[in-house]
Formats: C-alpha cells, sequence, structure tokens
C-alpha cells in the first residue's frame, strides 16, 4: 500500500473509531523531557466562552474540606502550590513546591459516581480535585495509590451561570517524569499510570487517545499530519511535535519549545464555525517547568509571557493566601512572584 492510500485509510478507520467532531472541545496536555532530568508540562485551555484565571499562592497548613456537606472529607494541605483559578471557584491547573502538577481537561464522556448527602460515603467538590492533588502528593505514585482506594466520592456541578455540567478528567506529572491520567467512566475511576503518557486532550476517553497514537505510529508526521481543530487531530500533532523538538537541559530552549507545540495545538481566538456553537477558543496557556519550580502563564488578550519562580515563594503557614489578580486583562512581564497580594481564601465551589 503506498503512502498516500495508507494515511487515507488511517484517517477514514479513525474518524470511525473516535467520532470525528469538529465541536470538540481540545484543551491539549503535554510533557517535555529533556535531559539532566528537564521535565517541564504544557497546557492551553480551551473554553466556549470566557473563562476568567487569577492565579493562586496556596501555603502549607491549610485546612480544607470537599464542600460537600456534612459528608466531606477534611485534611491540611502538607505542600505548598501555586494555582490557576476559574472564576475564582475552582482551580484548573497548578504546581506544588515539589514539582507535581495537575491539570482538569474537559471530558464528555466522564460519568462520576452517584453521590448521596445523607449516606455514608464521603464526597469532594469536582472545584477542588487539582487541589487536593497538588495539597497532599509530591509524586504521580504517591496520588495514584491514594486515589485508587476510591475513598470518597467526586461531586460535581454546573458551570456557574450555565446549563453545562462539568465533566472532567485529570492528569498528573512529577519531576521524575512520571505521569497518570484518571477518569471516571459510568460511575468507575480508571486509571492510566505510566511515564509515557506525555499527551492527552479533552476528548475522547485516555483508553481511545491511546488508540489513535497505535494508528499514526506508522504514518510520517514530517509528511502528513492532521490539522483541524478536533481533540483528536490535536493529539496526533502534539504527539508528533512533542516528540521531534529539541530535546536539551537548556531552559530558554525548553520552555520555547514546549511553548511552540501548545500554540501549535491551540484554537485561533474568536475562531468560529456556523452551526458549532460549543467549538472552543483558547483562552491561556501555560508552562510549568518541574525542575527549576517556574511556572510559565500568557493568555490570547494579553501581549507577555509571564512566570512565577516558585523557589522565591514562602509556603510557611503563617506567610498566608496570595492572590495575583489578572482581571481587565492585566499586563504581567517577567518573574512576578512579588505582585502577588494577601488575600481572603478562595472559595471553592461546592453543594
Amino acid at each position: 500500500m503506498n503512502t498516500k492510500i495508507k494515511i487515507a485509510s488511517v484517517f477514514m478507520v479513525l474518524c470511525l473509531i473516535v467520532g470525528y467532531s469538529i465541536e470538540s472541545k481540545a484543551c491539549t496536555r503535554v510533557v517535555y523531557k529533556g535531559p539532566n532530568n528537564t521535565i517541564l508540562t504544557g497546557r492551553n485551555m480551551d473554553f466556549g466562552i470566557e473563562i476568567p484565571a487569577n492565579q493562586w499562592i496556596f501555603p502549607r497548613g491549610v485546612k480544607r474540606n470537599g464542600e460537600v456537606g456534612k459528608n466531606s472529607i477534611e485534611w491540611v494541605s502538607k505542600y505548598g502550590s501555586l494555582g490557576v483559578s476559574t472564576w475564582d471557584l475552582a482551580i484548573a491547573d497548578g504546581m506544588n513546591e515539589k514539582g507535581l502538577v495537575a491539570n482538569m481537561l474537559w471530558l464528555d464522556e466522564t460519568k462520576y459516581p452517584t453521590f448521596n448527602k445523607e449516606g455514608n460515603t464521603k464526597g469532594m467538590s469536582i472545584s477542588l480535585w487539582v487541589q487536593y492533588v497538588l495539597d497532599n502528593f509530591a509524586t504521580v505514585a504517591e496520588a495514584v495509590d491514594e486515589l485508587r482506594k476510591e475513598s470518597f466520592a467526586i461531586v460535581s456541578n454546573y458551570v456557574p451561570g450555565t446549563d453545562r455540567f462539568v465533566t472532567v478528567h485529570l492528569s498528573i506529572s512529577d519531576a521524575t517524569g512520571d505521569n497518570a491520567i484518571l477518569e471516571y467512566i459510568e460511575g468507575k475511576l480508571v486509571i492510566y499510570h505510566d511515564p509515557s503518557y506525555i499527551v492527552m486532550t479533552n476528548d475522547p476517553t485516555y483508553e481511545k487517545q491511546l488508540a489513535i497514537t497505535k494508528y499514526w505510529e506508522d504514518v510520517p508526521g514530517n509528511i502528513f499530519l492532521p490539522g483541524s481543530v478536533s481533540a483528536s487531530d490535536h493529539f496526533v500533532r502534539a504527539s508528533f511535535f512533542i516528540n521531534s523538538i529539541p530535546q536539551t537541559d537548556d531552559t530558554r530552549v525548553a520552555v520555547a519549545g514546549i511553548f511552540s507545540v501548545i500554540r501549535n495545538v491551540s484554537v485561533p481566538y474568536g475562531f468560529g464555525i456556523k452551526g458549532s456553537p460549543n467549538l472552543s477558543t483558547t483562552r491561556w496557556r501555560c508552562v510549568a517547568d518541574q525542575k527549576e519550580l517556574v511556572y510559565y502563564f500568557e493568555t490570547t488578550l494579553t501581549p507577555n509571557i509571564f512566570w512565577v519562580d516558585l523557589k522565591k515563594i514562602d509556603f510557611s503557614e503563617k506567610a498566608g493566601v496570595r492572590k495575583l489578580d489578572l482581571s481587565d486583562y492585566k499586563i504581567c512581564a517577567g518573574e512576578v512572584s512579588a505582585e502577588f497580594k494577601k488575600s481572603k481564601p478562595l472559595q471553592f465551589l461546592g453543594l
């Protein structure tokens, strides 16, 4: 079979298997692995409506509960962290002082376990899923070992002011290059844990994303790559490019490289197709350097990348919660750890 026929055949099979849809929400997350323990995780946030993002510094020693009533789980944060909020009601992305990174991405096929506020099972609001991981674990292995016990139920809710019920899956990466993806399918927790799981997108389920990888293994990316804004196409392009850019321990080059990959799989701002009201546009991007503990960030409506050096942050309990308010398209540049201001704790959305 010649290359052109083979490519066409693979593309047709993929369309049938994963349900090709131009309306797919298409956040993408990639992990860069360079020499000398150079590990970086990058992602873009794609969403169909404006999704205000602020940055928060959370110290060690914060007492939290799952925000679902009397059956909420409770814990005290073991590690300090930097988190990016959505509407100041949830944390969608972040890195803790040990270099553990957690990212929430949409997944339409998600179905959480049933939760009864008056029952015996403990629960935690979806708004706290990322923060729970950042508060409690230093490595992916630690997080997976605990979360697989399913000692509490994840409880979801609607996006504020909309009829969209929040259905997300979670990726975790650490400073050693280990990776895990957690999904709730038909009410059951499914965990994919392997250092090789360096690329993920919103849809489809990660099992099907792994199938996409197999279908494209024999198709030369330097000859053909799918170019639509669908999540499946983003997965293919991100997989090819993250393994094609220079592998280096030069931080400047590594950060530039992973930013270039997630920009390649971003959706142009304001892009739309008639009849596709749920099509998402890229709102912001971030790169977490898990070796140097630096968190880089940019939004599509401001001109600069800025970053936070976690090594400059006091994460002790006495330092308190601090916030970098990015509302009204605030322009930041360079290292901004000193620009965080003391703040009331973020009130996570619950029941």
